[in-house]
C-alpha cells in the first residue's frame, strides 16, 4: 500500500475512532496522526494474534485500522487526561 493510501486509511480510521472514543475529536492533524499510528498498531496486534494485518484498501483493513485507532486514542486520553486551559 502506498504512502497516500496509508494517509487516507489513517485519516478515515482516525476520524471514526475519534468519534467512537470522544465525540468532538482531537483536531484534523492529530486525528490523522493518531489514525495512522492506530492503523499500524491495529495491523501489528492483528498479526500477533495470527490474523492478517492491513492487507490493502478494503473493509477488513478499515476494521483493523479503526480498532487500532480506538486503542491508540484510548491510550492517548488515559495518558493526557482531561486538561483544561
Amino acid at each position: 500500500m502506498s504512502i497516500i493510501g496509508w494517509v487516507v486509511l489513517g485519516l478515515i480510521a482516525g476520524f471514526i475512532g475519534s468519534k467512537i472514543v470522544n465525540s468532538q475529536g482531537q483536531g484534523f492533524w492529530l486525528d490523522m496522526a493518531l489514525g495512522i499510528v492506530g492503523a499500524v498498531v491495529g495491523g501489528l496486534v492483528a498479526s500477533t494474534f495470527g490474523m492478517s494485518g492491513i492487507s490493502g484498501f478494503n473493509i477488513y483493513s478499515f476494521i483493523v485500522a479503526i480498532a487500532g485507532s480506538v486503542l491508540v486514542l484510548w491510550i492517548y486520553h488515559a495518558v493526557m487526561g482531561r486538561r483544561t486551559i
